[in-house]
């Protein structure tokens, strides 16, 4: 839907949006979806924009769902996953855990 420009909105339609994640909650009554912006989009404009176009969406993808017994509500949610992903890459690259990942492959030699 997102791709095929369904949704008549220009944050939407001139950004590339990753849906990374849904998380349903345990009555099966909200969907929370985690998005990412690909390329140098606004975040928070194409969460607002997707949030207030959540209605629209879910009734778009309700035929596709009609064995639910109740259509969730929809929620839409930055992912930040990938920044935590980043920042952890750049922690095990830095020069302190090089060192000590070097220190305990020396310890571990001599054993």
């Amino acid at each position: 839907m997102l791709q095929r420009g369904e949704i008549s909105d220009d944050v939407i339609e001139s950004t590339v949006i990753s849906v990374s994640e849904v998380r349903m909650s345990p009555d099966l009554k909200i969907a929370t979806a985690y998005v990412s912006p690909l390329g140098s989009g606004d975040k928070d404009a194409v969460i607002a924009a997707l949030n207030k176009h959540a209605r629209f969406i879910r009734g778009r993808i309700t035929p596709a769902l009609r064995q639910m017994k109740y259509m969730p509500q929809l929620r839409f949610r930055f992912d930040d996953s990938f920044e935590n992903f980043n920042k952890i890459d750049r922690l095990l690259r830095s020069p302190e855990v090089a060192r000590d990942l070097k220190h305990e492959d020396e310890q571990g030699d001599d054993q």
